[in-house]
């Protein structure tokens, strides 16, 4: 009794079912390109931003996205956002954002913060993570890879991270995302990146 029990519960357990063309099962060299991806901590690159929800949507330019580490800084310029430029400083937990009229605004929630200024929710805490090419470890996640070996698809935190196109930006790095789209039921944040670069180490004390 017990075992048919055991059995008629191990039944109900359901997974997703693969995404059409796309695999879970990681090419052999996965895990040294997420090594790699890892490695690159101090970064800057440009593009664009487009943002589609229910609230709010618009675009803008990246004037630059710098990434030392778990510390950002984001120059975004926009119509939408004032026909000037929007600043944003900040390490997990702690954001100051600067509006093109000179106001400063801080806040121990960045995504809060953000979606007030300017009405866009932007999942902050795991886009340095995703614009790499790479999922945020700090939560549960599946991975997809396409016949050619590359990553697809991202699932984490109620957010598919679709790979639309990569590029190698760097000769001595391997591909880097030049388009991703992140879609959370009717929300929808795109980044299309046009120059991606390394930075420097920080000098020694």
């Amino acid at each position: 009794m017990a075992m048919t029990l055991w059995l008629s519960a191990c039944t109900t357990i359901t997974l997703d079912p693969l995404p059409e063309g796309l695999t879970d099962q990681p090419p052999l060299d996965w895990q040294q390109r997420q090594t790699q991806l890892q490695s690159l901590q101090r970064w800057q690159l440009q593009g664009k931003l487009a943002v589609r929800q229910p609230s709010d949507s618009g675009s803008a330019i990246i004037n630059y996205w710098t990434q030392q580490h778990e510390a950002y800084e984001l120059s975004l310029s926009s119509a939408f956002l004032g026909l000037g430029t929007t600043e944003l400083k900040g390490v997990p937990g702690f954001i100051s954002l600067t509006l093109s009229d000179g106001e400063t605004y801080h806040s121990a929630d960045p995504e809060a913060l953000v979606e007030a200024a300017t009405g866009w929710q932007l999942p902050l805490e795991s886009l340095p993570w995703w614009i790499r090419g790479l999922p945020n470890p700090a939560s549960d996640y599946r991975l997809y890879f396409d016949g050619d070996h590359k990553l697809a698809l991202i699932r984490q935190d109620g957010w598919e991270i679709r790979y639309d196109r990569w590029n190698r930006f760097m000769a001595d790095k391997p591909e880097l995302p030049a388009r991703i789209t992140a879609v959370s039921g009717e929300k929808r944040v795109r980044v299309a990146v046009t120059q991606w670069q390394a930075l420097n180490a920080e000098p020694a004390q």
